[in-house]
């Protein structure tokens, strides 16, 4: 069974898991980062970031070096770190936008981040050791709306990002002053800081929603508004696309090189393949009503039943755990390529953990690739 959390009736916008998964920072869909501590069954609140003065919409934090970073509406980012009194303590980004920050992640390297932004740019962020102070360089063209999402390819150069022109790309986020110079791939060989790799549109009118690379980094897929998924292969101008009756997806994340877990509107976790063909294809959804949930109806929901010959079913209760949008998934154990469980976060407050491996064996005819 699925392991629940509530964190009260706020929507959880956003989170994000510390290394060994002890610990996660939720955003309450207000201006503070909660820390969160699992003791037992159940997480404790032992930190609460208070640094931005407007809602927060973003939050990462680094695997190796265990510094958070945040982003908001009031336009800024602050890089947190733990000190040893067991306080976070803030710096601010030097992000120079006049619109909101919408999203932000760190590079796999942890030596750089990306903020995207209400201002049509995308602020690639790195520490400049002189100063003391994290400093930002501006990717603009040709991005014609907000930048949604991003997400840093495994090579920690490449950076897929989607907005609401419509549109995913993939950009250099090369920075020559923390890394080396880097060599070409099969998204392209120009590493200048900026430079437009690839385009995709799917023909669609949907704002793309989240982005991200597969494991091995040689595919990028998105989801939008229009409750689509699209694949797009490197060094390729196919896409692939499928469109059912879903609800918009608001996140996705891979769980193998071939497959994808999307989440959003309806409120369940549904599982995508993409074949070596190039067709993406609905699986199944990974939450689905058991037997027994079935025997616990009430003797009044029953009697209602029965009273509406031939619309039984339809009795406006939703049966999947999450009653709200799911906001945010994410790799909770495991990773990218092979995950094993992962966490989503909703707009009733909840965060679940789901046992991925399980899933094959719970669901009928479910073969993971």
């Amino acid at each position: 069974m699925p392991e629940t959390f509530s964190f009260g009736v706020d929507p959880v916008t956003t989170h994000a898991w510390n290394r060994d998964r002890s610990e996660v920072a939720v955003s309450l869909n207000n201006h503070e980062v909660k820390v969160y501590k699992k003791t037992g069954i159940t997480y404790n609140n032992t930190a609460t970031l208070q640094e931005h003065g407007q809602r927060v919409t973003s939050i990462d934090w680094a695997q190796k070096s265990n510094s958070i970073v945040t982003c908001g509406a009031d336009r800024n980012a602050y890089v947190w770190t733990l000190q040893g009194n067991g306080q976070w303590k803030p710096v601010l980004v030097i992000l120079r936008i006049n619109r909101a920050a919408t999203c932000v992640r760190w590079s796999p390297d942890e030596n750089k981040f990306a903020v995207g932004s209400g201002a049509r740019i995308i602020s690639i962020c790195y520490f400049e050791e002189e100063n003391k102070w994290w400093v930002s360089k501006h990717i603009k063209k040709p991005i014609r709306s907000t930048v949604t999402c991003i997400d840093w390819h495994p090579n920690n150069i490449l950076l897929a990002a989607g907005s609401t022109d419509f549109k995913a790309r993939v950009f250099s986020g090369y920075i020559k002053d923390v890394e080396q110079k880097p060599s070409a791939t099969a998204w392209g060989a120009k590493m200048t800081l900026g430079n437009l790799m690839c385009e995709y549109s799917n023909g669609g009118g949907g704002w793309v929603h989240n982005v991200s690379f597969s494991p091995s980094g040689e595919k990028l897929a998105w989801v939008g508004h229009d409750a689509s998924v699209s694949v797009a292969m490197a060094g390729g101008d196919k896409i692939a696309v499928v469109k059912g009756n879903f609800l918009p997806f608001m996140s996705m994340t891979w769980v193998t090189e071939n497959s994808m877990v999307c989440v959003g509107y309806d409120c369940c976790p549904k599982l995508f393949s993409h074949s070596d063909d190039g067709q993406v294809t609905f699986i199944t959804d990974l939450d689905i009503p058991q037997e027994k949930d079935q025997m616990t109806m009430s003797a009044m929901n029953r009697f209602r039943q029965m009273d509406k010959t031939g619309t039984a079913e339809n009795t406006g209760e939703i049966k999947t755990k999450h009653q709200n949008t799911i906001t945010k998934v994410s790799v909770f154990a495991g990773t990218k390529a092979d995950c094993t469980k992962f966490s989503t976060s909703g707009a009733d407050g909840q965060m679940i953990i789901w046992d991925f491996k399980s899933l094959e064996k719970s669901v009928s005819g479910l073969r993971i690739a």
